[in-house]
């Protein structure tokens, strides 16, 4: 039986305005489903899907957290938050709803290589 192909998903956009950030959850969630192992970076303004308590209802939109807080139960538990982009946003990973790993930009391209399949959002 041939290894199951590995996928990371990388995040640039805000969490709300479109549907980049709950398409690619979605895709994460229907990864792992197929027993894929899914690996999740936040990057630029994806930061933002991370943050604690949002209240999106104000712009009538849904709260993404649901969907993040089910990632341990699917075992998504691989997720890279550029460092840079917290810095640069005056945040930490403490302001983050889930626990993360710290990734320099100059090792993203490593983590790329490490995957068979990369999706955009």
């Amino acid at each position: 039986m041939s290894e199951k192909k590995s996928v990371l998903i990388i995040n640039q956009k805000s969490p709300y305005g479109d549907a980049a950030a709950r398409e690619s959850l979605d895709i994460a969630l229907t990864c792992s489903i197929f027993e894929m192992p899914v690996t999740l970076l936040f990057c630029g303004d994806a930061i933002f899907q991370l943050l604690k308590d949002q209240q999106p209802g104000k712009i009538q939109q849904k709260k993404i957290e649901a969907m993040l807080s089910a990632l341990p139960m699917y075992d998504i538990t691989e997720i890279y938050v550029e460092h840079d982009s917290l810095i640069q946003n005056g945040l930490t990973d403490e302001d983050l709803c889930l626990p993360v790993t710290l990734i320099d930009q100059s090792s993203i391209s490593q983590l790329i290589n490490l995957h068979d399949t990369v999706l955009t959002f």
